[in-house]
């Protein structure tokens, strides 16, 4: 993932500036994205891995949280008191709710990036998981292609054969209908090589394979000696 983006949103201007000025000192400074709840439209086209919550004017803040709810997006909200604590976590279980009291700054510092690190790992992890999907489908058609290249050689070599006899009697057939068989030999020459590259392919992926498990079998027994 590139830097990150840390969306903030809050009503006073005080609040991102202090939450920017502390996040200096740390290692990996992220991107932000600073707005007040009235710029905040809630679309989702904002790019952010998390969001940040300050203080919002009266009445604002549940419809900021909720069009802020996403589990792909985790977003951070700090509660000016107990009570305003207990009710974000009740009402938006989601969020991750933190007091404002002594240290909360570094708190949020420490909660965020460690958010950032599972939001960025849980993508390596998907990106891994859709590549080994594809390689699965490629595979699957790959040796689906080598179980049936016997069956397409067999009737290509039906074509190929019944082309060149066509061939050998040019008197028999228009200069138009020479020319399409001519073609059709030449397409079946070109479907042949491939297949003949798919049977190549096979070959040396099995001869790869045994090396692999031989030199596997040879460190194992090495390692059994050792010990």
């Amino acid at each position: 993932m590139n830097q990150p983006n840390i969306l903030i949103i809050s009503d006073d201007a005080e609040f991102p500036r202090i939450v920017l000025s502390r996040w200096q000192s740390e290692r990996v400074l992220p991107a932000f994205t600073v707005m007040s709840s009235d710029l905040w439209n809630g679309t989702g086209n904002t790019n952010y891995e998390i969001a940040i919550v300050g203080p919002i004017r009266g009445g604002r803040l549940g419809p900021v949280l909720k069009s802020l709810d996403s589990p792909a997006r985790p977003t951070l909200c700090i509660a000016e008191d107990g009570a305003m604590l207990q009710t974000m976590r009740d009402q938006h279980p989601r969020v991750t709710a933190l007091q404002q009291l002594e240290g909360w700054l570094d708190s949020l510092v420490l909660i965020a990036n460690e958010t950032i690190k599972r939001v960025e790992a849980t993508a390596r992890a998907r990106k891994a998981e859709q590549a080994a999907l594809a390689s699965n489908r490629y595979a699957v058609l790959g040796r689906y292609m080598l179980d049936v290249r016997h069956n397409i050689n067999n009737a290509l070599t039906s074509v190929l054969g019944n082309a060149e006899l066509l061939l050998l009697e040019p008197k028999a057939f228009s200069e138009q209908v020479r020319d399409q068989l001519e073609t059709i030999h030449t397409m079946s020459l070109r479907i042949h090589e491939t297949l003949q590259r798919f049977s190549s392919m096979d070959s040396e992926m099995q001869f790869a394979e045994k090396e692999s498990h031989g030199e596997t079998g040879s460190a194992s027994q090495t390692a059994g000696a050792g010990n």
